[in-house]
């Protein structure tokens, strides 16, 4: 079954990756800025950084017949240090002009800091007056549950926002209901160590069903599966769903979803 990744690191993972992606049948992917596993040292870092992810991985891809979308932002990881976070934001407007770009993200929280909460802030703000769309990461662990909810918070508190063209990442079975209520869509993340299996995303689509849910893999640097997305076709088949219902989850869902963009262009193969 075609597939699409919203949320992959694909700066993360080698050529062989790719190939086997799209052998698997991955047909488009979307990969949000994120930490690299280290601080970057200044701004310019991160305009070196956000120009591999608009003109040399979206080539990357093309070579085996992917297509790549990216997400522009600072990730809650970079957050704390309001001034230099500033810095980075004031380079977003360049960047979100670019063809390949699909909004603001990956924003969010992390430790809920006052200084993550002022950066996010204004990130909200960014993409709110340029009319874009956002992907939010939500804590890992312990913080998952405050975090989200301190997400969803300030977002209800701007009249601008419109949830049907925000994705609340990341989610899980204790988060997972507070998006999809408030009207965002809710991501579930197929990753081994801090997120969901393919097993517990299966049971949160069964209690929550297939709306408004986008599954991906996240995969990065660190212990994760890039064919997770494939990974989950073959859990809820085990089970017995709907092959419409799987391609509901893993193809409609995101396509629907980036195709709210300005800069989505994707003529699904025929």
């Amino acid at each position: 079954m075609q597939f699409i990744d919203p949320h992959i690191h694909i700066a993360s993972r080698t050529t062989d990756d790719l190939a086997t992606m799209a052998k698997m049948g991955c047909l488009v992917v979307g990969e949000p800025a994120f930490w690299m596993g280290y601080d970057r040292s200044g701004p310019d870092s991160f305009r070196d950084y956000f120009r591999q992810l608009t003109e040399w991985e979206p080539r990357r891809c093309a070579n085996h017949g992917i297509r790549h979308y990216a997400w522009m932002g600072i990730n809650a990881k970079e957050a704390e240090d309001v001034a230099f976070a500033r810095e980075v934001i004031a380079l977003l407007p360049e960047f979100l002009k670019r063809p390949s770009v699909l909004g603001i993200g990956e924003i969010g929280l992390h430790k809920c800091t006052r200084n993550e909460v002022t950066t996010l802030g204004a990130l909200i703000d960014l993409a709110l007056s340029s009319g874009e769309q956002m992907l939010f990461h939500t804590p890992h662990l312990e913080d998952k549950y405050k975090g989200t909810r301190m997400i969803l918070d300030m977002l209800r508190d701007d009249p601008r926002v419109d949830p049907t063209r925000v994705c609340i990442d990341h989610c899980e079975e204790h988060t997972i209901r507070l998006a999809l209520e408030e009207g965002y869509w809710a991501g579930i993340t197929l990753y081994p160590t801090t997120k969901a299996t393919p097993e517990r995303a299966a049971d949160m689509v069964e209690i929550y069903g297939p709306d408004r849910v986008l599954v991906n893999s996240s995969a990065d640097w660190g212990p994760s599966n890039p064919l997770a997305v494939a990974e989950l076709i073959f859990a809820m088949r085990r089970r017995g769903h709907d092959e419409s219902v799987i391609r509901q989850l893993v193809y409609d869902n995101p396509l629907k979803f980036m195709s709210q963009s300005r800069n989505f262009q994707f003529a699904p193969p025929t």
